[in-house]
């Protein structure tokens, strides 16, 4: 896999950041921004830094790269008329001279897989262009706002928030509900949109126990707010992983005397419950992404992958390529209205996107952004993880 990857990185740092298709017909252009780290992988004579090493920090945005480039590479055998050019978010050359680059001058779409003041640079030149720019990875709205052409498909914090309250509104309205959580902005952001909810339901709204437990609990601190004799619904309001992990740890101690279903964050989606020890634990998190690699699609590009790579593809290959895939479809369906046509349902690779306006000042409202709002449900019980919709 090193060896694949340093001779891939090499080809990209030789400058072919240009894909074309269909030369005998009018193309449409997409920019593609990855972090890639060439000139941190390679100095000004194109020999490699790290010997025969790969650094982890390479990988994210390499596999992105790769998912988009396998997407591509089926366009072109489609006889897609595009023509994609890639660049290197994490290049010397700063990012705002990269978005006024020449090539930039008539591209009807961004993708990026790109961080917070990142999003906002791309953003902005999205708005001023009049195009679409579809953020594949970052989970926030980077503070923007009437931005009509800003796409968030890694949903938001707020969005998961809302889904997780609306899910136990549901299924556990009559179950005792504890918010564990402990200081911090990010867990009184949590707290606020679930009690802003709970201010807004004309139904009838849920119960909450909000319980500050701080960093060092223990089984005792835990098991002091639940309830033998009800199931109970245990909220990690947090997105430290280690919180959460803690949490888990602590009530499968428990699990023969209290019947719990205990929720987390998204950031749980890179935890691994799986192991023998949480097999008594019912565990659920909310995600944005679902990548099946048992179908024929998820088999055929994984296989795709591995014939290169020595290695099992992560997710963000499947993203790239699902990102890619869509949207430029979209793009040559639509042509110049594609802004116009973000919420269009279809074109689906793995993901159902449910693409949607966001307002947040009800008053005035202002479009602010498009916002991906379907979320899947994902459920580990008995050592076995399942989606649901």
């Amino acid at each position: 896999m090193k060896n694949f990857c340093i001779v891939f990185l090499a080809t990209l740092a030789l400058g072919i950041y240009t894909q074309t298709f269909a030369q005998n017909t009018q193309r449409h252009k997409i920019a593609l921004f990855a972090p890639l780290y060439l000139d941190s992988a390679f100095d000004a004579g194109y020999n490699y830094r790290f010997d025969k090493t790969f650094p982890k920090f390479l990988n994210a945005g390499l596999e992105f790269y790769q998912g988009a480039q396998v997407a591509l590479d089926s366009l072109t055998r489609a006889g897609a008329p595009l023509e994609v050019f890639v660049y290197d978010s994490k290049s010397r050359q700063p990012l705002q001279q990269q978005v006024n680059s020449v090539e930039m001058r008539d591209v009807e779409m961004i993708i990026g897989q790109s961080s917070g003041p990142e999003v906002k640079i791309l953003a902005d030149a999205a708005m001023q262009k009049k195009i679409p720019f579809i953020s594949a990875t970052y989970p926030n709205d980077a503070g923007i706002t009437n931005n009509p052409y800003y796409v968030i498909l890694n949903s938001t914090l707020r969005t998961h928030a809302e889904s997780i309250y609306r899910y136990i509104q549901k299924f556990h309205s009559k179950d005792r509900i504890i918010v564990f959580r402990k200081n911090g902005p990010q867990e009184d952001q949590i707290k606020d949109y679930l009690e802003d909810y709970i201010k807004n339901d004309s139904s009838k709204a849920l119960k909450l126990e909000f319980e500050n437990i701080g960093n060092g609990f223990d089984l005792k601190r835990v098991t002091s707010e639940l309830d033998s004799n009800r199931r109970n619904i245990c909220i990690a309001g947090s997105l430290d992983e280690n919180f959460g992990m803690r949490i888990v740890q602590l009530l499968k101690e428990v699990s023969n005397t209290y019947r719990t279903t205990i929720i987390g964050m998204p950031t749980w989606d890179g935890l691994n419950f799986l192991k023998p020890e949480f097999k008594s634990v019912d565990i659920m998190y909310t995600t944005p992404f679902y990548y099946s690699r048992t179908t024929k699609l998820g088999s055929d590009i994984t296989n795709e992958f591995e014939s290169k790579i020595n290695g099992r593809p992560t997710d963000m290959y499947f993203r790239g390529y699902e990102t890619m895939l869509r949207f430029a479809l979209l793009l040559m369906d639509t042509k110049k209205d594609i802004a116009s046509n973000l919420t269009r349902k279809g074109n689906y690779i793995f993901t159902n996107f449910d693409i949607q306006p966001q307002f947040l000042n009800k008053k005035t409202m202002t479009l602010d952004y498009f916002e991906n709002k379907k979320l899947y449900y994902v459920r580990i019980i008995n050592g076995v993880k399942n989606f649901q919709n």
